[in-house]
């Protein structure tokens, strides 16, 4: 697999320096604030617990049951209900899950990931976060009864298999310059992309992207190390 020519290495790689350093800041960001709204009920956690012992105390059964509700409402929002086994790739996950369905989509993720990849934690990252972002983008332009993403991670032989799909407007897509090309504006726009092909080829994976009418899928398989 190569990089389309006019994304020549010399020419693009300031452009996809500064593009990483920015991804990986909204990245973090994204992540940090899941972790602090954690740290943020985990020190509420005494005073949760004190509450209960007063309203025990008193006898108020029917307070202590809804504030137990209200406990387990705020529970739920801070789960994390996706555990691959990769510590980083799970926090990026939940966290784009939770920003997914903040815009109304329908995310589903079934992850695996039980070995040590020939990329880095950080490469991981940047591309299942790239992913998901294109992935949002291209729902948002849908009615939120037909917004939907699916991502399956799994092994396939030695190799991580990484399956993303995700609703889109109708009509298929077609590439210009050997890439499909992206709906962002602005600076930057479409380096996604190249991001993404140029951490699967230095890590000798494969990667394949499919455009049909509703629906893009892209698939990639990452060697172990």
């Amino acid at each position: 697999m190569k990089l389309p020519r006019f994304f020549g290495r010399s020419r693009a790689s300031k452009a996809l320096a500064a593009y990483q350093r920015e991804l990986v800041d909204t990245h973090y960001r994204e992540v940090e604030n899941m972790y602090r709204q954690m740290r943020i009920w985990r020190h509420d956690y005494r005073n949760h617990i004190q509450t209960l012992k007063v309203l025990a105390a008193n006898g108020d059964i029917a307070a202590i049951r809804s504030y137990l509700d209200g406990l387990d409402a705020e529970l739920k929002e801070l789960d994390t209900p996706i555990k691959s086994g990769n510590a980083m790739a799970d926090a990026i996950l939940n966290s784009k899950v939770s920003l997914a369905k903040a815009h109304g989509i329908d995310a589903r993720v079934d992850a695996r990931i039980p070995i040590k990849l020939r990329i880095s934690e950080l490469d991981l990252c940047c591309v299942l976060g790239n992913l998901f972002d294109n992935a949002i983008e291209a729902n948002e332009a849908l009615p939120e009864s037909e917004r939907m993403i699916r991502v399956y991670m799994d092994m396939k032989g030695p190799q991580l298999y990484i399956s993303f799909t995700n609703a889109a407007p109708a009509g298929k897509r077609r590439k210009k310059g050997g890439l499909f090309p992206t709906t962002k504006k602005g600076e930057g726009h479409g380096f996604g992309l190249v991001h993404i092909d140029r951490i699967v080829e230095d890590a000798g994976g494969y990667l394949s992207r499919n455009s049909e009418s509703g629906a893009f899928t892209t698939e990639i398989l990452l060697p172990q190390a």
